[in-house]
């Protein structure tokens, strides 16, 4: 129970911190976006940029306080609002009302205070009372001061009761407002010290920070601590709030007015929902309010979906983190809160397209390891191969329903192209996976090893990539054109930069990397002896890798260990040992005559001559002529692991030298 309250007391304070944060970004919008009026002479327009710095520059100092101080500073602010109202009370008291007069009357029309005299004056003394009593208390007045102040503050009410003159009445209430705001400065003025030292410890803090990590963890440090997309996205919506609030009760008013009925039609709804998308992303701030949503709606429906399919990468959960980020890149490349209100509701739509398709793109990504390792642990659970089944076939359907869409309401551009394009590359990632998928299914399905089954997911595969190599080809050129004779920047620059380097140049050169690799095992694959029909029965052995029978065929290594093609073939990729003793597989000619021979089992079949295999000679004849104690040690090895230069040593020979390239071999061309 008290960590429960406890967990609810930090969860209260994270709220009331981002809440506290929230009018700070209101004021540097309101600095942004307020009307500039050049000013006439040098010195105006130095002074209203001076103005503007130094609001942003405060406002931003506030925004970046620790919690404690930013708690402190609002206690501050809040006890000098305080004071300010209970002088301004006082002035409007002394100066407006008349406690027996008529009935003092609201705008509205609603009585708002009463008739009686004494009640309203009783009603204005309680009101003040607890301005003053706040005021005292978030400031931290000792007694003595504390009285004084109630009494300065209670002061002008009774010159009212007193029927002073209106002139000594406001005079009254103008020298205790001075003394109030002199008290106020004097407590402020004290605070100085907090203030200093809470600067310096900021500063330093900062400091070491910077010289420890460097400005990208600082940054990343502050950007978590003061908790930023919760107040960017806070702001967006409270920001939202407001502005629909007033269009709706303005359009109220005005069809009341005209004699129409005040319910919302279809129209003035949609109407309203474009004017708030519109304002929405006015300014760079609001774009990034808004990126902050989109991040929230991503993230959640990234984690629904790997809830679905049954996925725990934690790779996979970045997808509120790619959405934002791609999304604020398209509003900065399309100049998206410096456009018309008309011209900036149609990008947001297009750029809202290419995110979707990103966004179905990433998703693919997460779908895309679960459903081959559904296929190759053969799973035969139908309720753990629907979810992938069902999401992969929403993968291809969105993009079909997409493109038909948007191709039966626009014409042919750059953008429709793109789009067009995304969706095709998704299509055809999507059909790959599911080809790759029913393959490992296939195979699941027999019992005896499909030898030829990795060759296929390889032609599968490196189909694919070439077509999304040629479309990220055509893509680059659809953004040449694009920057070239449509709408050039700097921020489109580099992302054509960027996307040439990742998804053309790195995507190629892996392409042909993996190529080389495969080639590279199948040359030695194919330089080591196979061996067949009555040999092969003879072995009774399995394969090391797979520890599967030889059924059709299988490879003989140099140091007579035996393997199935495809199995040695998927270790080649990784490195260019044996897997049972770590010696070379794959040697030159000149060098086979020195190999160590052993198989599985320690067992050679009968007849065997090992076609390119020489016969050992010289000390190894010998050593084969009659038994050896040393060379005894040695005929199970299947235990023992030596390297290199110690396997020499022990059978009589040099170390085995060969130059060979080490593969590194890219996952996706297995």
């Amino acid at each position: 129970m008290a960590s429960a309250n406890v967990r609810i007391g930090q969860q209260a304070l994270a709220v009331l911190d981002v809440a506290l944060r929230v009018p700070c970004i209101f004021i540097i919008d309101a600095i942004f976006n307020s009307y500039y009026q050049p000013a006439t002479g040098w010195a105006g327009a130095a002074g209203n940029v001076l103005i503007r710095l130094l609001g942003v520059l405060a406002a931003s100092v506030v925004l970046v306080l620790s919690q404690k101080s930013l708690f402190k500073f609002y206690t501050l602010l809040l006890a000098v609002l305080l004071g300010a109202a209970a002088v301004l009370m006082n002035y409007y008291a002394t100066s407006h009302v008349d406690f027996y007069s008529a009935y003092y009357e609201a705008a509205l029309g609603f009585q708002l205070l009463p008739r009686s005299g004494p009640t309203l004056w009783l009603g204005v003394a309680v009101v003040q009372l607890v301005f003053g009593t706040g005021y005292i208390v978030l400031l931290n007045v000792r007694s003595v001061l504390a009285a004084l102040v109630i009494l300065d503050i209670m002061l002008p009410l009774w010159g009212l009761v007193m029927e002073l003159p209106v002139d000594v009445r406001q005079l009254v209430a103008v020298a205790s407002g001075l003394v109030l705001a002199l008290n106020t400065a004097a407590c402020l003025v004290l605070k100085l010290k907090w203030f200093y030292y809470s600067c310096r410890y900021v500063y330093l803090l900062v400091r070491h920070m910077y010289r420890i990590y460097g400005v990208q963890l600082l940054v990343e440090d502050t950007w978590k601590r003061i908790r930023f997309p919760d107040v960017l996205r806070v702001f967006w919506l409270t920001r939202m709030t407001a502005q629909a609030a007033i269009l709706v009760y303005v359009v109220k008013t005005a069809r009341h007015g005209g004699g129409e009925q005040t319910y919302l039609t279809w129209d003035v709804f949609w109407d309203l929902v474009s004017n708030l998308i519109i304002s929405g992303c006015d300014s760079t701030l609001t774009v990034l309010g808004m990126s902050a949503v989109i991040s929230s709606i991503a993230h959640y429906l990234g984690l629904s979906i790997l809830a679905f399919i049954g996925s725990t990468e934690e790779e996979d959960k970045r997808l509120g983190f790619v959405a934002p980020v791609l999304f604020f890149i398209l509003a900065l490349q399309t100049g998206l809160s410096g456009l018309k209100p008309e011209v900036r509701l149609m990008r947001l739509s297009r750029n809202m397209c290419l995110l979707l398709t990103a966004i179905l793109h990433f998703i693919h990504g997460m779908t895309d390891p679960v459903l081959m390792s559904l296929s190759a642990s053969q799973v035969s659970s139908f309720r753990r191969h629907f979810p992938v089944l069902l999401v992969s076939g929403c993968l291809f359907a969105l993009p079909v329903l997409l493109c038909y869409v948007l191709w039966h309401r626009y014409i042919l551009s750059t953008w429709l192209f793109a789009v067009t394009a995304f969706c095709v590359e998704l299509c055809l990632k999507v059909i790959v996976s599911l080809t790759v998928y029913v393959l490992f299914m296939v195979d699941g399905f027999y019992s005896v090893l499909w030898e030829k089954l990795d060759d296929y997911v390889y032609y599968v595969r490196s189909t694919g990539n070439v077509i999304e190599f040629i479309f990220g080809v055509i893509m680059f050129g659809n953004g040449a054109y694009t920057m070239v004779f449509e709408s050039g920047s700097k921020i489109r620059a580099c992302m054509m930069c960027l996307h040439a380097y990742f998804n053309i140049y790195l995507q190629a050169k892996n392409g042909w990397k993996t190529f080389i690799n495969r080639r590279t095992a199948v040359k030695k694959i194919n330089s080591l002896p196979e061996i067949k029909g009555a040999q092969l029965r003879e072995i009774e052995d399995v394969c090391a890798i797979c520890y599967q029978e030889f059924t059709t065929s299988a490879r003989i290594t140099l140091c007579h260990h035996y393997f199935h093609a495809l199995c040695l073939r998927k270790w080649l990729y990784i490195q260019d040992t044996c897997p049972m003793c770590h010696q070379k597989v794959y040697i030159d000619e000149d060098s086979r005559d020195r190999a160590a021979f052993s198989n599985n089992n320690g067992f050679a079949a009968p007849g065997d001559n090992m076609d390119g295999f020489a016969e050992p000679r010289g000390p190894e004849a010998a050593d084969a002529a009659g038994p050896n104690p040393d060379n005894e040690l040695l005929e199970d090895n299947d235990s023992i692991e030596y390297d290199e230069e110690e396997w020499g040593t022990q059978n009589g020979t040099t170390p085995i030298e060969e130059d060979y390239i080490n593969d590194d071999t890219d996952s996706s061309g297995d």
